[in-house]
């Protein structure tokens, strides 16, 4: 997102419209990792299948310069092996532990600078595919294949001190906002949690945007910084993470740090449903310009969505994904973590933004690394592409909504296990 203006077209059919979207190689601390969000569905009702393939059906496999992936491939391995072998890693549809990582991201992790015949060489030696299978695929449907959208990193204009110019803050996280793991109570619950605050002894929803937009948190002293333009600010809240040009040129990277427990509801077909544009018109653009024409009916639009963001302000490389380490442009792919382990390698066939058919679109066949979630990312066969920042990642996410295919490439002893087990 390369704002203030020229955001105006990335979100044209991408997640923010109709659907919401998305350190250091070797960060110092663990704390330098996102927190996890709050807030977890309970495990969907569909399922992954996982099919072994072989290389050779990769389509483009031998094409693609997998050396470009190698910084994201250090990035995951570097954080999956400063834990114990016994530390748990999988997704609810896969178990898996660092001990089946260990071997392949000690190779990886000592290759130093390589060419793309070495890299792939050591994939194919320590890894092997699966084709991803959606088993709630309706019965007309092609289970291997579904939909991959893109997301960037916003950029946004803002200041350190409040002023008539910078009137909209970007806020920490409160000390007031609890988070109970509903699963420390009942192992019936695990993976689910809840966010709320405590007023008179009892644990109560948290409050919402429009509360919030309204000044409810101003005397807490916790704006990290102040943006000139509350629309930019909204959309900072769907990518979560992003950078601030301060007047001196200095730029800050804020990213998500929590969320008031609320559920994502889209401003785009809230003016659909109300006819006020039509579908046809909402795009970024058609959205952005409604509010310039109804400045007044600005907060109540903005409030329908109760979801509010919490932020962070972030050092080094960025910006940092779910897995806990910097993304890579157009290498680091969102997943829905219900299914795909973060730090699993992705073989990604998909087409280039603004081709909508898998079999005559431009190919977009490369490999990747799950390192990222989004709350709009659910699905068995579901992505998000990382394009990075300015305005080249900013017209290719905005036109991203492809088909397309993905195949994780899992360790040997996890695939031995998943092999053997059928």
């Amino acid at each position: 997102m390369n704002l203030p203006r020229t955001l105006l077209q990335a979100f044209l059919v991408s997640g923010l419209i109709l659907v919401a979207a998305c350190e250091s190689e070797e960060p110092e601390e663990e704390t330098q990792a996102p927190p996890v969000e709050e807030i977890t569905e309970a495990p969907p009702e569909e399922g992954l299948r996982l099919i072994p393939v072989t290389y050779d059906e990769l389509p483009g496999w031998s094409d693609d310069t997998v050396a470009e992936t190698l910084i994201a491939l250090e990035r995951s391995c570097g954080r999956i092996t400063r834990h114990a072998d016994d530390r748990d890693i999988g997704s609810q549809a896969i178990d898996t532990t660092v001990a089946d990582w260990r071997a392949a991201c000690t190779t990886i992790l000592g290759l130093g600078e390589t060419d793309d015949q070495t890299l792939r060489g050591v994939l194919e030696t320590h890894f092997r595919p699966f084709r991803a299978e959606d088993q709630g695929a309706e019965a007309n449907e092609d289970p291997t294949v579904g939909l991959f959208t893109g997301y960037f990193e916003a950029e946004l204009t803002g200041d350190r001190e409040q002023s008539d110019a910078y009137a909209t803050p970007l806020y920490a996280r409160p000390d007031d906002l609890i988070t109970v793991d509903l699963g420390s109570f009942n192992p019936d619950l695990a993976g689910q949690g809840i966010v709320g605050q405590v007023s008179d002894g009892r644990l109560v929803p948290y409050l919402e945007r429009g509360d919030i937009d309204a000044g409810a948190l101003g005397a807490q002293d916790l704006e990290l910084l102040w943006i000139d333009d509350p629309v930019d600010v909204f959309l900072l809240h769907v990518q979560g993470s992003g950078r601030v040009v301060l007047p001196d040129g200095e730029v800050v990277r804020v990213g998500f740090a929590a969320h008031n427990g609320h559920g994502y509801r889209s401003i785009g077909r809230r003016l659909i449903d109300l006819g006020e544009i039509e579908a046809h018109a909402a795009s970024w653009g058609g959205i952005r310009g409604w509010i310039e024409d109804n400045p007044d009916r600005a907060a109540e639009l903005f409030a329908f969505n109760p979801r509010f963001i919490f932020f962070r302000v972030l050092t080094g490389d960025g910006p940092i994904g779910a897995e806990g380490v910097a993304l890579t442009p157009e290498r680091s792919l969102a997943v829905d973590t219900a299914y795909v382990p973060l730090g699993t390698p992705v073989w990604l066939e998909s087409v280039w933004p603004g081709d909508t058919s898998l079999e005559d679109g431009t190919s977009l066949n490369r490999l990747m690394v799950a390192q990222d979630k989004g709350g709009a990312i659910k699905g068995v066969v579901r992505g998000d592409f990382f394009w990075g920042y300015g305005d080249a990642a900013l017209a290719e996410a905005g036109r991203m909504r492809s088909p397309g295919r993905y195949y994780l490439l899992l360790p040997n002893p996890l695939a031995d296990r998943l092999e053997a087990t059928g």
